[in-house]
């Protein structure tokens, strides 16, 4: 396989894979609709600042240690089935408060505002990056997928950042995408009982998921 045929067999894969990730696209669109743009996007930031990191770790070995490791792989996964019940139980509550039926408005502009803004995009960002370095899968598909588009002759380590760059490319851009389709939604969506209601959705989704990562470890 030469580099030219690598780059592109894996932009396709990665590409399907960013599209067909729910939990990211869950977290992403939600966020748009519900808290805006700009704490969407640093919730995307995080998810494809994590992306890099699986890529450098795999790149350097650590993550075939974690593949191969029962211990690890344990602690990997157990640590994220509970972040994710977490982050489905604050949703939920969320959704449970009691509420008017005010169209939400964003904060008009001001330097404490500014501050209470920068501090909401930077918990999001957190979200999104320990959302996917919580993702045992995440770590397997690097072990076992990007090995495949390193082309002989090539260092493997820089070789393996680099696809993980573009990975990383791919879904900032799907999350552009979801963000903009999420500015219409948001005019409708952003009444206390819709946000209720979508939080109540996407908490249930994400304890579902983390449900499922804790019995796929003990499995």
């Amino acid at each position: 396989m030469d580099i030219a045929t690598a780059l592109i067999g894996f932009t396709v894969a990665a590409a399907v894979l960013t599209v067909t990730q729910g939990l990211y696209t869950a977290l992403v669109l939600r966020t748009a609709v519900v808290e805006g743009n700009r704490r969407a996007m640093s919730a995307g930031a995080g998810i494809v600042t994590g992306v890099l990191v699986w890529g450098v770790l795999a790149a350097v070995g650590v993550g075939a240690l974690l593949a191969i490791s029962t211990a690890g792989r344990f602690l990997l996964q157990t640590c994220g089935g509970l972040y994710l019940l977490w982050l489905g139980s604050q949703m939920l509550r969320s959704a449970l408060r009691a509420g008017d039926d005010e169209v939400c408005t964003p904060p008009v502009n001001g330097k404490a505002d500014t501050s209470a803004i920068a501090s909401a995009s930077l918990r999001w960002f957190k979200r999104g990056l320990l959302t996917n370095l919580f993702n045992p899968k995440v770590g397997a598909f690097y072990v076992s997928f990007l090995p495949q588009f390193i082309p002989h002759g090539t260092n493997p380590i820089m070789f393996s950042v680099l696809l993980a760059g573009i990975h990383a490319v791919l879904g900032l851009t799907w999350f552009v995408i979801l963000t903009i389709a999420g500015g219409p939604l948001s005019r409708i969506l952003r009444r206390p009982t819709a946000v209720r209601a979508l939080d109540g959705v996407t908490g249930a989704v994400l304890i579902c998921l983390g449900i499922r990562f804790l019995l796929d470890r003990q499995a």
